[in-house]
């Protein structure tokens, strides 16, 4: 399966970028990767690495980059050779089956949604990312594509995130709960209060509110959200994990007796680290377009570009937003028949 992977996109592009797609194709044998960039940079690039399928990782030039500090509608309407405009431009001629960007977020929605468009039944593409709880993960749904939302759009987050999860994880019934501040139906705002009541009656598990302290006790599968709350709890928990690692370091390198206790706890905080650690999860799709689309963290490593082409690979694999629409047209034939019932 053939993924584009906008090669000048991050941080430290294009190096990690591909050496991500070096060791994706090295470790999977069913992806292969398109560098879109400028491809001078990426050919001096590829042929220094002595052994690479020249089969599965292949070129094409791209004679623009989108920087992290451009507006968002200046880089649409005048950087048209872009390399992630070139590279969701792959996917719409059927010449990908994904796209993956560690660039400009904003630009990579945007032309995601502007090229592909929506896919059917859906009001507003969602970004959905995966976070590590006491066991397992679990799906917070949206990380940041809508800050202002109405009760339908969470309506229909909820819809995606419950698909996405029986996609990936085979969990027939995901539990998926609702950010508020408490747990009756009656806490929260005008926005979760209404949308509690949608929730209630949509085809899913719904098991009402989830307060901020339970978000990563495994109460929920699915947290769902508007973009604001969602980037929120999204870069809290970032910076927690770094500063509880740092908190950590500062206190082991205080007595002989702490550094001989780290030496014990060696294994178990190399498996926190590796469990909070967001190269593990990649990237974040943004769900509800005519497409997969996989959008990185600018600062993304090459661990992590590797790890987002294999997520990429998986949704392409199992059409998810084909799911997705067949979900909510679900969902609104069962709400229809139910208010027809009602009177």
């Amino acid at each position: 399966m053939k993924i584009a992977l906008d090669a000048m996109g991050g941080d430290n592009a294009p190096g990690v970028t591909v050496e991500g797609a070096l060791q994706a194709v090295g470790e999977y044998d069913d992806i292969s990767v398109e560098l879109i960039g400028n491809s001078d940079v990426l050919w001096k690039r590829l042929k220094a690495e002595k052994n690479y399928d020249n089969k599965r990782i292949t070129v094409k030039h791209a004679s623009e980059v989108v920087g992290m500090d451009e507006a968002t509608s200046q880089a649409l309407r005048k950087k048209k050779d872009s390399s992630i405009r070139v590279a969701v431009d792959m996917v719409k001629k059927g010449e990908a089956e994904a796209v993956v960007s560690a660039g400009h977020s904003g630009v990579a929605m945007a032309t995601a949604l502007t090229i592909l468009k929506k896919a059917q039944g859906v009001d507003r593409p969602a970004i959905a990312v995966l976070m590590p709880m006491v066991k397992g993960r679990f799906l917070l749904i949206d990380a940041g594509a809508n800050v202002d939302c109405k009760p339908d759009n969470l309506l229909q987050f909820a819809l995606m995130g419950s698909a996405y999860y029986k996609a990936v994880y085979g969990v027939n019934e995901p539990k998926v709960g609702l950010m508020s501040i408490g747990e009756e139906d009656t806490k929260g705002n005008e926005l979760t209060k209404e949308v509690f009541k949608l929730l209630k009656t949509a085809n899913i598990n719904f098991i009402g509110n989830i307060e901020g302290k339970d978000v990563f006790t495994g109460l929920a599968d699915v947290v769902v959200c508007d973009g604001f709350i969602g980037n929120t709890i999204l870069k809290v928990s970032e910076g927690l994990a770094d500063a509880l690692m740092k908190m950590l370091k500062a206190e082991i390198s205080g007595s002989f007796s702490s550094k001989l206790g780290y030496l014990l706890m060696k294994p178990a905080i190399r498996g926190f680290r590796r469990r909070t650690d967001y190269d593990e999860s990649g990237g974040a799709p943004l769900l509800g377009i005519n497409g997969t689309c996989i959008i990185c963290h600018g600062r993304s490593t090459s661990k992590a570009i590797k790890n987002a082409l294999k997520v990429a690979n998986q949704l392409a694999k199992v059409n998810i937003n084909k799911i997705i629409s067949e979900e909510i047209a679900m969902s609104h034939k069962q709400m229809k028949e139910q208010q027809i019932a009602e009177g």
